[in-house]
């Protein structure tokens, strides 16, 4: 088996630590891979490599459609190795082979999206007030960047750092998670196959409480852009206060989707499964919480619940698996306390609530399909995030108490509202406290629409203009046309 190593300053090396992990198919526990694992001294080296090539290369002065054409190039060959890549990432989170199909296309669109953007921001003129001078505001990279990737969408949320930061002229340092990061380690043999200069692009393997860490604390970075758990967030914040990093954060959410009487049922219900079960759960935006309204409840959660039951358990390799299994053992073990702390709240499991009994699904990490009624605002199982495949069901009468459950939460990433009536939607979404709300649909994004969270979902957005602004400092340059002395002070 070979391992895979660290990438800095344009060369394949081993950490200093010459420690190294094992990485896991969560279907089975088979090893499918030896990684390379560095600590604070490799990250720190990474920073060293990623300051230089930004202070003293040509990265950041080679003129934007250059730029573009390099991010270009990097999406032809993700569209070349689709399908090693969908391999890579099945086999490193467990998801089905099918779900990461479509996160490669998703990738490439987001590439695709940013190339087309390096050179599309031509500032803008300012009518200056004062005569004689002229004004203008231009966008220049941030310069150093520091990229913290979580793993239940290792590359496709490595996408949304990489191509902006590239696309505005920085370079960066990424860490992905340690334990899924084959394809971050592919994406990036790929850069280097494009033509990214030396530097430019470096690739840090390890755990957060060191290479995490010292992104967060050091000095020569001038970003941190991060998504994963909101604690963590919390202490990245804290660190870069120590140079007052510019700071990027997608901390997750507990996602509501209202379901009004008026309703189609059938397309409700098949929405509430997408919103939860692709990837076990375990997706930021999952719409975890249902809100329906009471007359519609019984019938409603009868016909889900008879859904929710034919849902094929399996290998994502074999094409009747509908979900496959949670990440890793740890994590199967926090599902299954959250599941039982909800319980003992006075939650009923409807459907669900425990492992499979089927003996090929013993060696892997799995956790049936759930869904928890009788829940009401003030349980764990409704304000917390369980990112697994498990639904609450919480009950309303009107309009007004709908938007109050849905926005009783520290969260405020996204929400879904179902009705047909458009002006009530309207209604909803106009006071749902969330960065993306959708009607009549769940868990849709696209490269163009920027992505993030209110409250404590996070600080920033991802995607859009608004993404590649991110990576992107504001100049503004005034120049005075006719200079001559003031004589203020003789």
């Amino acid at each position: 088996m070979d391992k895979k190593k660290l990438f800095i300053n344009g060369e394949w090396i081993e950490s200093n630590t010459e420690r190294t992990r094992n990485i896991f198919n969560p279907y089975n526990q088979e090893i499918i891979s030896l990684v390379s694992e560095g600590d604070k001294s490799d990250a720190r080296a990474a920073v060293a490599a990623a300051r230089k090539a930004f202070d003293e290369g040509d990265w950041a002065a080679t003129p934007a459609i250059e730029r573009g054409k390099i991010v270009h190039k990097i999406t032809d060959l993700i569209e070349r190795d689709r399908e090693e890549l969908a391999e890579l990432e099945s086999l490193d989170t467990g998801k089905t082979v099918e779900e990461s199909r479509w996160d490669m296309g998703d990738i490439a669109g987001v590439f695709r999206y940013f190339a087309e953007m390096a050179d599309k921001d031509d500032g803008a003129i300012i009518e200056s007030p004062i005569p004689n001078s002229t004004s203008r505001v231009v966008h220049e990279p941030v310069g150093v960047c520091g990229q913290i990737t979580p793993w239940n969408y290792p590359l496709l949320q490595a996408s949304w750092k990489l191509a902006p930061a590239l696309a505005a002229g920085n370079t960066l340092v990424m860490k992905p998670s340690e334990i899924t990061p084959l394809t971050s380690i592919k994406v990036f043999e790929l850069m280097e196959e494009a033509g990214v200069p030396a530097g430019v692009v470096n690739l840090v393997l390890g755990p957060g409480n060191t290479v995490g860490a010292e992104l967060s604390e050091n000095d020569d970075v001038d970003l941190i852009s991060f998504t994963g758990g909101i604690k963590t967030g919390k202490r990245i914040m804290q660190a870069a206060s120590s140079n007052v990093k510019n700071l990027a954060l997608e901390l997750g959410g507990k996602n509501p989707n209202i379901i009004f009487a008026d309703a189609e049922l059938e397309t409700a219900v098949d929405q509430a499964m997408n919103a939860v079960f692709f990837h076990a759960g375990q997706i930021c935006s999952a719409g975890t919480r249902l809100i329906i309204e009471e007359s519609i409840h019984d019938d409603f959660v009868e016909a889900l619940v008879e859904q929710v039951k034919k849902i094929k358990l399996g290998n994502g390799f074999e094409a009747s698996t509908q979900m496959g299994p949670l990440i890793s053992g740890d994590h199967l073990n926090k599902v299954i306390q959250y599941v039982e702390n909800g319980k003992k709240e006075g939650a009923i499991v409807a459907v669900g609530g425990g492992r499979p009994e089927d003996p090929e699904l013993q060696n892997g990490f799995f956790y049936l399909p759930t869904v928890l009624t009788d829940c009401t605002t003030d349980m764990s199982v409704v304000q917390d995030e369980g990112f697994g495949p498990v639904i609450t069901v919480e009950k309303f009468t009107t309009e007004e108490e709908a938007i109050r459950l849905a926005n009783d939460s520290i969260y405020g990433l996204s929400g879904g509202v179902f009705t047909n009536d458009i002006a009530k939607a309207e209604r909803c979404v106009a006071k749902m406290r969330m960065g993306t709300v959708w009607i009549n649909d769940v868990n849709l994004y696209f490269p163009q629409a920027p992505w993030g969270g209110y409250k404590q979902s996070g600080i920033g957005r991802e995607l859009g203009k608004t993404g590649l602004e991110e990576y992107q400092e504001i100049k503004h340059i005034y120049r005075n046309l006719k200079p001559k002395p003031l004589k203020w002070f003789n």
